[in-house]
């Protein structure tokens, strides 16, 4: 999987399932950036780590809550109110992935403080880089397993269940949430009856 970040997404918010996979990518990408970036986190920043750091640390401090909002304010209730015994069994999964994110926050709020006091002292102590190395661990191991819940379990059955008006609600809730007008948006319904 290779992400060009500032490259077109695959997918726009006429396909709001599509997005929401496309920041999965990005995730994995800046998480993969954090975790390099962690192991040389007692050396004093150069002006590429740097520039990596403040940037992976804005992606997971400003996407990351929008995407959190996607899936918890626009999927999620869609497939709670769903009658389909296949949304009865995907819902103890959804109530782990709801944990999962306030675990995320929790790990990701840490992250963003030593991040933080990396890019004011231009290096960590043994301490702070050893907690940074011990959270990003954690924020690995616990995406690996979201992720491939969400992308192979999740979204597959919501695709397939939800209606067309639901995805185009989703996708102008998840463009209202980015500060654009929900009518980039297309209502493929809107010619209808």
């Amino acid at each position: 999987m290779f992400t060009q970040i500032g490259a077109k997404p695959e997918s726009d918010f006429s396909e709001p399932l599509g997005m929401l996979r496309d920041c999965h990518k990005r995730i994995q990408f800046f998480l993969k950036d954090l975790m390099r970036l962690a192991d040389s986190s007692t050396e004093p920043l150069d002006s590429a780590r740097r520039t990596a750091l403040e940037r992976a640390l804005r992606y997971f401090r400003e996407s990351g809550p929008r995407h959190t909002a996607d899936e918890e304010e626009s999927l999620f209730p869609r497939m709670r109110k769903m009658s389909d015994p296949r949304v009865d069994e995907a819902l103890k999964e959804i109530r782990e992935l709801e944990a999962d994110h306030l675990r995320a926050n929790e790990a990701h709020a840490a992250v963003e403080a030593l991040g933080s006091l990396w890019l004011k002292e231009g290096v960590l102590s043994k301490d702070d880089a050893s907690r940074l190395k011990s959270f990003m661990r954690e924020l690995s191991k616990l995406y690996e397993h979201h992720l491939e819940v969400e992308d192979n379990a999740v979204f597959p059955l919501a695709a397939s269940l939800l209606s067309g008006q639901d995805k185009t609600e989703i996708g102008r809730e998840m463009a209202a949430r980015r500060g654009l007008s929900p009518d980039v948006v297309k209502d493929p319904f809107a010619t209808l009856g």
